[in-house]
């Protein structure tokens, strides 16, 4: 009887994404500028982060990531929202090693932050950032509370109230599935595809961000608007292109640390795929992802002169998170380190040893 040895693959290679998707790719001008305030906020918010921790943050590049995905917003908000993709990376990376009842914890923290900020008080380091990230948004968002009576006036002039509604209830959807990805994490358990998918389509925390779209461009879309069936088929395929692309940009680091909530995982033990081919199918679904954003764009209907100024500057918004998480996935050094370039025009990914 003779037996079949399968070596473990040692390199995979990307499928191609870029060529894919035609949207052109924006870079805010005050790039440079915001990354600099935003990472000296973020250490002075944190300043037991280690010089480690730090170089992490320098390589992340969360300022250019914001400047190509809120391309063009007024520097005000782009500054709030570049601070927000800081804290929301700092907060994913406390999650990853937390269980659930850690995760529970630190939700805790943020939503009554979020929803108490003049009286929940709480020594956690996390309180502060969160408490000056939810000041931080535009001089008017919260900070009226304590400066006058004006609150409602300002808020209108900058986040609407169904803008600042949707980023907290999407922060809890968010928390609520990271909580069930520990508990998935801590049981061995890998769902079948449709169960991940809707996990993960609120572990990316794209939906909180969508509100930050309505947000950076002053937006004021009635809520109508957004809950239509385009509108919202919009955002959920590029909410699936942002954390599927993830996916596959973070597979190397997260199959080093033995970490399977990856749409790879899941297709590979449901369809019986080896390694390469399940990339290839998601990079596929990643594509369709694209297609059906650009069917769905086609075909917005008609609510009048005002609105439809609004929604189009919020789909262009989504369509600027599409291109601009694609190219900035090959600058940052968070997936690639200083080899991203290089990774970009070949494809080629060596995989790193598993450390567990």
């Amino acid at each position: 009887m003779s037996s079949t040895y399968r070596r473990a693959p040692t390199t995979i290679l990307l499928p191609d994404l870029v060529s894919h998707c035609k949207f052109d790719l924006h870079t805010d001008r005050n790039h440079r500028l915001v990354t600099v305030e935003s990472k000296n906020w973020m250490f002075n918010g944190d300043p037991d982060l280690d010089e480690a921790a730090r170089r992490a943050f320098r390589g992340l590049k969360a300022g250019r990531f914001a400047a190509m995905v809120y391309a063009n917003a007024g520097y005000p908000q782009l500054r709030s929202c570049s601070d927000f993709l800081n804290w929301f990376f700092h907060l994913d990376n406390l999650s990853d090693d937390m269980d659930d009842r850690g995760i529970d914890n630190v939700a805790n923290v943020v939503m009554n932050t979020i929803h108490h900020p003049h009286t929940y008080r709480c020594s956690v380091r996390l309180n502060r950032m969160t408490k000056e990230f939810v000041f931080s948004l535009g001089s008017s968002w919260f900070l009226p509370f304590y400066a006058d009576s004006s609150f409602y006036t300002r808020i209108m002039q900058t986040a609407s109230p169904g803008a600042c509604r949707r980023l907290q209830e999407t922060l809890e959807f968010f928390f609520q599935a990271i909580q069930q990805q520990a508990l998935n994490r801590a049981s061995g358990t890998i769902p079948d595809l449709a169960s991940y998918i809707s996990l993960r389509r609120d572990t990316s925390g794209c939906k909180t961000t969508w509100a930050l779209i309505e947000y950076a461009y002053n937006l004021d879309i009635p809520d109508d608007v957004m809950n239509h069936p385009i509108i919202r088929s919009m955002g959920e395929a590029t909410n699936d292109f942002v954390a599927w692309s993830n996916d596959i940009f973070s597979y190397d680091e997260e199959q080093s640390k033995g970490d399977t909530h990856n749409m790879i995982d899941v297709i590979m033990k449901e369809q019986g795929l080896d390694l390469q081919d399940a990339i290839n199918v998601v990079g596929e679904y990643c594509k369709r992802a694209i297609d059906r954003f650009v069917k769905d764009r086609a075909t917005l209907p008609s609510w009048g002169p005002a609105v439809d100024a609004d929604v189009r500057k919020y789909v262009d918004g989504l369509a600027n998170w599409i291109v601009g998480v694609m190219h900035w996935s090959f600058e940052t050094e968070r997936y690639f380190g200083k080899g991203a370039k290089q990774i970009k025009a070949t494809g080629l990914v060596t995989l790193r040893p598993k450390t567990v």
